[in-house]
């Protein structure tokens, strides 16, 4: 880390009052006793280049990024990892004492770690992976995916056309399912994944038939709130190992945290106590 008296970093979004990266990240500040700020800032798409030129020649070592701003960062930050670039988006920005802006994607290594920590005993490689959408968030988890060398990913999306352009992208290992056929897809699954929005406060239930899901699947919702979803519920009330969202969350932002501030931070039940607190 750098000189600075004070280190800043951030979270840019439009809107961003309900982010809750800035108790997430104020919480290991004050833990590991770094004199440091983590500020949510409002900024619209028009302003983003210029907020982020700026930003470095106030202190900011870097931050993070959110709706609508994930593909634009990335076109606007001048050195990409290889991982951002598969999900052409970015959620981590590091401000380079040369200057220059690096943009890393943390949201496919957040799934990750948080299944590998609450579901210790999954195993990618044991079968199907069926995945429910085709958004920004599932062009992350079927990269991580593929990489931690599941077999076989089953895309369902409600816009089929979504779907079919992310089997073009990362290939073979994807079988698209029409919509109505998403109980099919989740068949046989051993992992079973929820990248859309259906079944958070305020958005439509989810209503895919869960008939065919398996007790011995390891069954995850991105969505956090609520922790324990419909699909969690039923998945949980049949045997199922199930992950909720909130933990993707919390590890996705350990990396941009310790580039930023210089401290590896841990996640841990304190931490998703103040996070949901």
């Amino acid at each position: 880390m750098s000189k600075r008296n004070i280190p800043l970093a951030g979270v840019i979004g439009s809107p961003i009052a309900h982010s809750k990266s800035p108790r997430l990240h104020g919480h290991w500040l004050k833990r590991y006793g770094i004199n440091g700020h983590y500020i949510p800032m409002e900024i619209a798409p028009d302003d983003l280049e210029d907020a982020l030129r700026v930003l470095p020649r106030l202190g900011f070592a870097g931050v993070n990024v959110t709706i609508p701003h994930k593909e634009h960062a990335l076109q606007i930050a001048d050195l990409v990892t290889d991982r951002a670039a598969v999900m052409g988006a970015s959620n981590t920005l590091i401000f380079r004492k040369d200057g220059k802006i690096h943009a890393d994607n943390t949201d496919g290594y957040g799934f990750i770690e948080n299944l590998r920590q609450n579901a210790p005993n999954w195993n990618p490689a044991a079968g199907p992976a069926a995945v429910i959408g085709a958004g920004g968030a599932a062009r992350a988890i079927v990269a991580a995916l593929i990489d931690v060398g599941v077999p076989e990913i089953r895309l369902t999306n409600r816009t089929k056309t979504r779907a079919e352009a992310l089997r073009q992208e990362f290939g073979t290992k994807i079988e698209v399912y029409d919509w109505v056929q998403a109980g099919n897809a989740i068949d046989g699954a051993a992992t079973v994944v929820n990248t859309s929005s259906l079944g958070m406060e305020g958005a439509p239930e989810m209503r895919v038939p869960l008939d065919a899901l398996l007790p011995s699947a390891t069954v995850t919702d991105l969505v956090y709130t609520p922790l324990e979803t419909k699909l969690l519920a039923h998945a949980k009330s049949i045997g199922c190992t199930t992950v909720d969202g909130l933990g993707m969350l919390l590890h996705q932002a350990a990396p941009g945290f310790e580039r930023w501030f210089g401290v590896r931070p841990e996640v841990d039940d304190e931490l998703r106590k103040a996070v949901l607190r």
